[in-house]
Formats: structure tokens, sequence, C-alpha cells
């Protein structure tokens, strides 16, 4: 009989395991199985909104353990701490840098939910430290470092999920497969949408650091500004030395399931209009705006709205798609298909469940089963929400390769391609 690998042998054949290719690209690392007693060791990064739904999910996922906690806000680290040893026998360790944590020798893999500019230097950093990674959506903050966070997963062949979690929900799942059998026939379009009611940001003013806080490393690779009190810890999302505006905020889930569904992945044409209609303030990026993407036979249109609550399908985020046999509905948790005389055919109904794909990547790594937003797959819709951002902040039309995906006969878009870093930040491969 086979003996059981020990956790250690377990976590050191998975550097030189080969990568399978599965339905959605390169799936997880193929390798035997390790004792059902033996967890993941796992390490939140980024305890602030999101981050506490990484640690809610990962306690409700036995054959995870969250071992360490990371956060540059004291009070974040604290509560973050504080929450898991509350449910799980062993205490997490807080660090504040996360180039210590990944020293750690136990630390199997990091659960990124820090600030967008943070998402692929930090998970460039792991991957490069042996960890696998859990990073938030959008996973980059440009389209540079989107690839970089692809060729750093393949070069040291590690588990990477984006948090692009529909994609492991049972009913989507259903749904999607539904479109794929040909329930709508041939498929032509999705529109998409997200819509808030976000207050005014206010003027920001320059004040000192509070002691909380590392500024410093808050920052990271981005380049240096000063503090402003109207920044954190959420409204660093509107501006683009940190953030991706909405399109890359609530964008990226619903043109993730558009393409999924339509089975298309780089646009050849990109345009985005839009503007800061509602309010005054220091807000940097659009709070309203379309953006059309053209893959020759078949296209996505997202709208976004951030201060209207108002969405469309009686829901504030929804995803439809258009066949020639009729239209599907993807809106609140319910699927809805109509024909082509707008009659109701059929319901597919379900429930939101975040833990289900904090678990795949779970399983990813202890059992090599494929990723449901594998890091390739997952910056393809990322890709989207760049573009879209480009062809506003230049006002241009994008034409893209279709192959490559890189911008054609465009400087100015080009050079939005990636950003500057502050000395000594830079990812690289």
């Amino acid at each position: 009989m086979q003996r059981a690998l020990s956790r250690r042998e377990f976590l050191r054949r998975s550097s030189f395991a080969g990568v399978a290719l599965g339905a959605v690209g390169p799936a997880a690392l193929t390798r035997a199985s390790s004792s059902p007693n033996e967890k993941v060791i796992i390490a939140v990064i980024g305890c602030h909104g999101r981050g506490m739904d990484h640690i809610a999910a990962y306690l409700n996922v036995p054959a995870a353990e969250i071992g360490y906690i990371c956060d540059v806000d004291k009070r974040a680290l604290q509560h973050g701490v504080a929450a898991v040893a509350a449910k799980q026998q062993r205490r997490p360790e807080g660090f504040t840098d996360l180039r210590r944590l990944l020293e750690q020798k136990d630390l199997d893999a990091v659960s990124i939910a820090t600030p967008d500019h943070w998402h692929a230097p930090a998970a460039i950093l792991a991957c490069a430290a042996g960890k696998h990674v859990y990073v938030e959506k959008p996973g980059s903050h440009n389209l540079h470092e989107s690839r970089l966070l692809v060729a750093a997963a393949r070069k040291h062949r590690r588990v990477v999920q984006m948090g692009n979690q529909r994609r492991s929900w049972p009913w989507v799942q259903e749904a999607i497969a539904a479109l794929h059998a040909g329930e709508l026939g041939e498929l032509f379009f999705a529109r998409t949408w997200y819509t808030n009611h976000r207050p005014s940001i206010g003027h920001g003013r320059v004040v000192p650091v509070p002691p909380w806080l590392d500024w410093s490393l808050w920052q990271g690779p981005a380049p240096e500004e000063p503090f402003r009190d109207n920044l954190p810890h959420y409204n660093w999302h509107w501006f683009w030395t940190w953030g991706t505006g909405e399109l890359g905020n609530n964008g990226v889930h619903a043109l993730d399931v558009a393409r999924w569904g339509l089975r298309v992945d780089i646009p050849r044409r990109v345009t985005c209009g839009g503007n800061r209609y509602h309010f005054q303030d220091d807000w940097q990026t659009p709070d309203t705006c379309v953006a059309t993407f053209d893959f020759g036979n078949k296209g996505i249109v997202w709208e976004g709205q951030s201060c209207d609550p108002r969405g469309f399908e009686g829901a504030t985020f929804g995803i439809n798609f258009y066949g020639e046999h009729g239209t599907m509905s993807i809106a609140g948790t319910t699927a809805r298909v109509f024909d082509l005389d707008q009659k109701l055919v059929r319901e597919i109904k379900g429930r939101a469940d975040d833990v289900l794909h904090f678990a795949n990547f779970v399983d990813a790594i202890r059992r090599g089963i494929p990723l449901r937003a594998e890091i390739e797959d997952a910056e393809h819709s990322t890709r989207l929400c760049h573009l879209g951002n480009i062809s506003w902040r230049t006002g241009d039309t994008l034409d893209c390769d279709p192959v490559s995906g890189d911008i054609l006969h465009d400087k100015a878009a080009r050079a939005l391609e990636r950003r500057r870093y502050r000395h000594g930040w830079e990812p690289k491969v």
C-alpha cells in the first residue's frame, strides 16, 4: 500500500508537479492527495471589508486553517486575528509586512484582499516565495501586471485563483451550461450592469498619518503621495493611483459571466463613455459609464451607475444573454429564460455561496481539482476592465490584436498599459 505523504513532502512535491490543461485553462497542480487530517495553512492579507469575508469563508472550509493575518492597519490586524481565534483552535500570527509573512515556512497559500494596486505585486511575490494564491478581483492594476501575474504563476508552478466567485455557484454553472447546450440557439450579445448609491467622497485634506496605519506599506508599489483623510479604507477605488474604478470593482464580475457564457476572450474593439456626473469632489474615475466590447461575431455592453441604485430586471447586478431563440437574464440570484415572445420559459434559482469558491481553491492545492477561475482565464475578464478604463481615459476607441490582446495604433493608450512604481517596488518575474 502506498504510504500517505507527509504534509511537508506533499507541499515539496507540489513545486515539481505538472500543470494539467483543464476546461478553463491551465488547471491546478496535479498530485496525490494529502491525508484528510492535514490542512492547507492560509494567510489572509487585508482585513477590511472583503478580507473579513475571506476569513469567514476559510473558517467554513474543513481542509483549510488560517495560520496568519496580515494588514498594514493595526486595528484591522487585531480584528482579523480575534475573528479567527474566536472560531479556530489555532490562534493566527499577525504581520504588517507581507514580505516577512512570506518567509514563514509552514505557510502554504495567501488570500489577497488588499486594494487593487497591491493585487498583482503581492501575488507575484507570493508565487516567487512558493506560496499558492487566491487574489481578489480584478487581480491587477493594469494590463502589464496582468501579464506578469500569469507569467509568475507559470514560472513558479503555483495554483492561482481569482475571486470571480460566481464561477463556483451551482445555479450559475447550470445557467451557463444551458447556454452552451444551445437552449437559446446561437448567442450574439450580452448586456451587463451594476448600480449603487454611493455618496460624495468630498475633498480630502492632507493630514498626519494616523498611528494605526503604516502608510508607506499601504502605498507599497504605488507612487508616493501624501496621506489624505478621505482615502482609507474604500475610497481608493475611485483614484487611478490605487484603484480601477467601478469597472474593476464590480464590472469585472458581470463581464466575467458574460464572457464565460459567450465563450469569448479578446475583443477587437473597445469604447467607453461617461463621466463623474453626480458630485464635484475628488473622485477621479467615472461614476456613470457605458463600455462596449466588440468580439467580431459577438458583443458585450457594461453599464455602471455608481450613484443611482435602480438597475435592470429588478436587480442592481446582472447579465442578459441574447440568442436566436430568446433571452436569458441572470439577475440577483435567479436565471430566467424567455422566448422571443417574452414569455417566461423557466427559472433557475440559487443563492450566493462564496465558500464554494474558496473551497475549490483549497481542493486545487490538495488534490489537483481544476480551478474555476484560474488566473490566465480570469485575466481575460480583467483585461476588459483595463481596456474600458483606458478607452475612457484617452477618449479613444481602441483596436486590439485579436490574438495577443495588444492595443494597436494608439500611443497614448499603450502608455496606460502599465504604471510608474515606487523605487524598489516594481514587480518582476
